[in-house]
């Protein structure tokens, strides 16, 4: 079991670090995505003029956010989960059948990562979106259109962290059903401002 112990102890300091990083950019994106909606609102209703890239740019700032904020939420156990029966069985069989739905878990997150590869890669990753433009210089004298692959790392980034996170509750897992869990690190609740 120290073998186990000495593998989870980095990865949970990596996850930890890079998950905290993943929930500022997260909220960084929540708070632009609520104002592009409301400047998409107040030129669509108040002056009858709607503009053609908050649409655009809400999606990519949601799709961010998600792929930021999920890996988290799956870390703390915060996706819905019918898990009494798995806590009405005896201990070890409870967290065996916990470890087959990680492992499967996992199967299904190594694929989606390919996935998530051929959309930033592949054919349809070069195509640009209709409207949403960021600076092509540092002048600002030269608009781009936001490539759709930058878009789409969404994916592979949440995926990836995902699959992290997958591997640490894996070995904690493993770790639980050999009498380890009181010497395994805590994972930290994340900052919610006082939200439970």
């Amino acid at each position: 079991m120290g073998i186990l112990l000495a593998v989870l102890a980095p990865l949970d300091f990596v996850n930890s670090l890079l998950l905290r990083i993943g929930r500022g950019i997260g909220i960084v994106a929540v708070a632009l995505m609520v104002i592009a909606i409301l400047v998409q609102v107040v030129f669509r209703y108040v002056f009858n003029n709607a503009l053609p890239w908050p649409d655009e740019a809400a999606r990519f700032c949601m799709l961010w956010m998600t792929g930021l904020m999920a890996p988290t939420a799956f870390r703390r156990g915060g996706f819905v989960a019918i898990d009494m029966f798995t806590h009405s069985l005896p201990r070890l069989l409870g967290n065996a059948i916990s470890l087959l739905l990680l492992l499967i878990s996992l199967v299904v997150l190594v694929v989606a990562l390919k996935i998530g590869f051929s959309e930033v890669t592949g054919f349809g990753g070069r195509f640009a979106t209709a409207s949403l433009y960021v600076p092509g210089n540092l002048s600002f004298s030269e608009w781009i259109r936001v490539p759709r692959s930058w878009m789409m790392a969404s994916i592979l980034v949440g995926v990836f962290l995902l699959t992290l996170v997958n591997i640490e509750l894996i070995l904690r897992n493993i770790i639980a059903s050999f009498g380890g869990a009181d010497r395994m690190p805590v994972i930290p609740d994340p900052d919610m401002a006082g939200a439970d």
